[in-house]
């Protein structure tokens, strides 16, 4: 009998051990107010800052604002079923987006999920959209460039893996091209590119898209999108989400490289959010925390140290002037977060320089530590030729009588811009730029006319792959210019010259 209550003891305590209530308990909050992709919520005492809640039509928001007798949400996606009284439940999870090789070649929105009717995206993991970036113990200094083969960039304003270079100018001067070229200059390397469209119209963004289908650059690019027609809180996070995805690239060892088009739409969103959530205005009805938004986002780029993997993620965001107005607000907070900035000017786009950077106020931070050596040495007294052009150009103007050593200096000054001068989606190899700069800082397109530099300069291309490709491999190696190497470039120079094929 005693066996019999021992047996029925231990079966009643497995039963309670194992005993799961069918009914979850969960924290419940009601909307107070609505308006605009925000909701005020009262209740949720234990939400989490960036918590994801869910309201009762199946609709998700992000926690933003935790005071003291409401919580300040802001909705993702379509807030019209959200009414005053829908009651809401916390998640328990951050807002997280997926992340991967999954991701690679799609087209995708601010949340991570799929725009581009291929499919769902089979992601194995998923990252938490903010994050603090890495700290200066895991990082080293930046060595290795990022080749966006534009002559005016890779010469003058080198970029390196794990820098973070500002692209700065007024619309229509040519900001998402020199993106765009970058993107497609890294087809046969290894760099995982992820465009972050934020505020564009989705007619922009689809001839984005197709662009680099064209140029077969989508394999090894993914496209976040918050267009000008998603709600202000979508906007706000694709960055953040881009960013993330960068974030797993660099972390598992590869190299990538995230465009943010462009965080003037972005600063503008996050106003309208931060007004809405009745934070305090400062300047320019912008919130305190502004520069905070930019430097929390573009701090998180960095090149590893070996120790950690040695993985980089490099950052071009791009910024919208007005009347290239480089003192306003947010692009003075831009400019003191990135290592430098490539500024592009109206009045020489319109003159046909193209891509339109001004040499002047432009500059990278890293510099020559981001150079190949052939490049260093072939490049390094460019910047100084073309801004002391520049300089006597504009005394010329006046139609002073000038002496022979000035003239001269001024028909070198046109023959390089004419060289610097690139066609969109065309970029161009490290081994051929370095040629064909070499050939103009050596003078040896003194001698052509202005109007055929750039049929000099094509012929010149084309012999050079034709005609000595061993040389070409040699410059391409990034080992330097040897004095050997040195001279068969200025042989290859003379001998396709002394032709006359241009």
């Amino acid at each position: 009998m005693a066996l019999g209550a021992d047996r029925i003891a231990a079966a009643l305590k497995q039963q309670i051990a194992s005993f799961q209530p069918a009914i979850r308990t969960a924290e419940v909050g009601t909307v107070l107010e609505l308006g605009d992709g925000i909701a005020r919520i009262a209740g949720l005492p234990s939400v989490m800052a960036n918590e994801i809640v869910e309201f009762e039509n199946g609709v998700f928001g992000v926690a933003l604002n935790l005071e003291a007798r409401s919580v300040g949400a802001i909705i993702l996606g379509d807030y019209t079923g959200v009414r005053e009284g829908t009651l809401v439940r916390g998640t328990g999870q951050i807002v997280s987006v997926p992340v991967g090789k999954a991701l690679v070649g799609r087209v995708v929105n601010a949340l991570g999920q799929p725009l581009d009717d291929k499919g769902p995206i089979l992601a194995e993991r998923t990252r938490p959209v903010e994050r603090i970036a890495p700290g200066v113990i895991v990082r080293e200094a930046v060595d290795k460039p990022v080749q966006t083969g534009l002559k005016a960039i890779d010469t003058m304003i080198p970029i390196g893996r794990g820098q973070r270079e500002l692209i700065i100018g007024d619309r229509q001067t040519g900001k998402t091209a020199i993106a765009l070229d970058t993107i497609i200059n890294q087809r046969q390397g290894d760099m995982v590119c992820i465009y972050v469209a934020i505020g564009q119209k989705l007619s922009s963004i689809a001839q984005v898209v197709t662009t680099l289908q064209q140029h077969g650059a989508m394999d090894h690019t993914i496209v976040v999108v918050a267009s000008a027609s998603d709600p202000a809180p979508l906007q706000y996070l694709a960055p953040y989400a881009g960013c993330a995805m960068g974030e797993e690239v660099m972390e598992t060892g590869g190299d990538a490289l995230i465009i943010y088009d462009d965080l003037s739409k972005h600063a503008w969103a996050y106003r309208q959010i931060s007004l809405l959530l009745r934070r305090p205005p400062g300047r320019e009805a912008y919130p305190g925390d502004i520069f905070y938004l930019h430097s929390r986002l573009l701090e998180r780029a960095a090149k590893m140290s070996t120790e950690h993997g040695g993985g980089s993620l490099t950052a071009l965001p791009i910024i919208e002037t007005q009347l290239g107005d480089l003192t306003a607000y947010v692009p003075t907070n831009v400019i003191s977060i990135t290592d430098g900035q490539i500024y592009l000017e109206s009045d020489l786009f319109y003159a046909g320089t193209r891509p339109a950077v001004n040499v002047g106020l432009s500059v990278s931070r890293v510099g020559g530590s981001a150079q190949t050596k052939a490049m260093k040495q072939c490049a390094g007294r460019l910047r100084l030729d073309l801004a002391q052009y520049h300089a006597v150009a504009a005394f010329a103007q006046f139609g002073s009588d000038l002496d022979k050593a000035t003239r001269d200096q001024l028909d070198r000054g046109l023959r390089t811009t004419e060289v610097l001068k690139q066609p969109q989606y065309v970029p161009m190899a490290l081994e051929h730029q370095v040629a064909i700069v070499y050939a103009v800082t050596h003078g040896y397109l003194d001698d052509v006319p202005v109007d055929r530099v750039s049929a000099f300069e094509a012929a010149f291309h084309r012999y050079l792959a034709d005609h000595k490709p061993e040389l070409m491999r040699t410059i391409a190696s990034g080992q330097g210019m040897p004095p050997e190497t040195e001279t068969a470039l200025q042989q290859a120079i003379q001998e396709f010259k002394q032709l006359g094929t241009f």
